[in-house]
């Protein structure tokens, strides 16, 4: 634990997608675990892969800190606690510091953390000073940590970036553009950890690339004790089925540490290897890669039999976005091949070349709201039965959610933490 009971913290933000924010996260968890400090990491707004790198970067789970999906006491409890039993917490941010509602800037002036720039400065010489100039000026309320120079070609370059800083204090150091720490990216962001081979030696190369940057140069996060909310719902003795595979690894932990609070027994499986899905009394059904896995999905006819007959006996199911597209009819991949799925919804998903949807997503059910979040590259279409819709609070459009007897079913990645009592009538059987 930290001696003074503050965990040094920061924020780490940039000004757009794409500087770095994950890696230099990743590279700062892995040298001071390494080095034995206790380190907590956080994720800004809904994702699934960083967390997942950051996860191994830092050996702890990294959850979610969304203001609009989580909420401020949600977030303010999870921060209040990890700066008390940390020594070191870390945020990654999402997007450009100031993007979006609420925006990265706005979880860190709300919590007063100290925001870490990383700036791309592979293209840039002394407009990086302006850069980093506008981006510390531009809101006055904000606390700055300093700013790191990410993908710099060396050690003439890094001075010149260092030279356009109207304060030289500023300054965190310059990381190399060094190719074998680069990750491989998809459509969805980076590909998960578990499909890169040599990520814990990327990331020891990372952590040793960092070794400038100065925990002591970081502010104590300063935050009151706040208790945890009491949950007066129960899954007591529920036994809830959980898929969990390389076609499923989209769920926070988030929902399934709410749900082992509520009581549950989470039982994980495979839909791509498992022949049958274990004895249990509710089924979760979380986002992932179907479409990469369609093959195996498609071949696995006993376990479409088991989820089938799953759903039949009107045991509760709730399926997000990869989820529903294993219960469609039939899954087109982009290179125009239908692949059968599960048929359990009068639904046929295509994926697109463009991306479909993205964004925060409510939806008021008969039993009360819950929040979440989707970002879907596929279309599905057919007579399956819309019973709500899920709207994002920013307009566009809507994502429709299916209701079949106990299933659940829709493109949205709930947040179940957002309303405990209403993912609790979800999974009760």
């Amino acid at each position: 634990m930290s001696v003074d009971g503050h965990a040094r913290a920061c924020i780490v933000a940039a000004p757009s997608s794409g500087q770095g924010k994950t890696w230099i996260t990743a590279a700062l968890a892995r040298k001071w675990a390494r080095a034995g400090q206790r380190v907590r990491v956080f994720k800004t707004g809904p994702d699934f892969i960083d967390p997942e790198i950051l996860t191994r970067a830092s050996g702890g789970a990294v959850h979610t800190l969304d203001l609009w999906m989580a909420g401020d006491e949600q977030c303010a409890q999870q921060l209040s606690e990890a700066a008390r039993n940390s020594d070191v917490v870390l945020v990654e941010g999402v997007m450009g510091l100031f993007d979006g509602t609420p925006s990265t800037a706005d979880l860190a002036q709300r919590f007063g953390l100290a925001v870490l720039l990383v700036v791309d400065a592979s293209a840039m010489a002394q407009t990086f000073g302006a850069v980093v100039h506008g981006l510390m000026d531009y809101r006055p309320e904000l606390r700055f940590a300093g700013v790191v120079a990410n993908r710099v070609a060396g050690a003439g370059h890094a001075e010149m970036l260092l030279g356009s800083l109207r304060d030289r204090t500023a300054w965190h150091g310059a990381i190399g553009n060094d190719a074998t720490t680069t990750l491989p990216e998809r459509d969805l962001g980076l590909v998960m950890p578990s499909e890169i081979d040599d990520l814990d030696a990327k990331l020891e190369r990372a952590a040793d690339s960092v070794v400038s940057i100065d925990l002591d140069r970081f502010p104590r996060l300063e935050l009151p004790e706040l208790a945890p909310a009491k949950l007066t719902a129960t899954l007591r003795g529920v036994r809830i089925a959980v898929a969990r595979d390389a076609a499923f690894c989209f769920a926070y932990p988030a929902n399934l540490e709410l749900l082992r609070t509520l009581g549950a027994e989470l039982r994980f499986f495979s839909p791509c290897d498992d022949r049958e899905i274990p004895e249990a009394d509710a089924l979760y059904l979380p986002g992932g890669y179907p479409e990469l896995h369609v093959q195996a999905l498609a071949q696995n006819t006993s376990m479409r039999t088991a989820l089938r007959a799953h759903i039949a006996a009107n045991k509760p199911t709730l399926a997000e976005c990869g989820g529903l597209m294993w219960l469609a009819r039939g899954l087109r991949t982009r290179d125009g091949v239908r692949h059968e799925m599960a048929g359990v919804l009068d639904l046929e998903v295509e994926m697109q070349a463009k991306l479909v949807s993205i964004g925060h997503y409510e939806c008021a059910f008969d039993e009360g709201s819950l929040r979440g979040h989707a970002y879907h590259y596929s279309q599905a279409r057919g007579g399956a039965f819309v019973a709500e819709s899920a709207t994002s609070p920013h307009g566009g459009r809507a994502e429709p959610v299916y209701r079949q007897r106990r299933l659940v079913a829709s493109y949205v990645h709930w947040y179940l933490p957002s309303n405990p009592a209403l993912a609790t009538q979800l999974f009760t059987p």
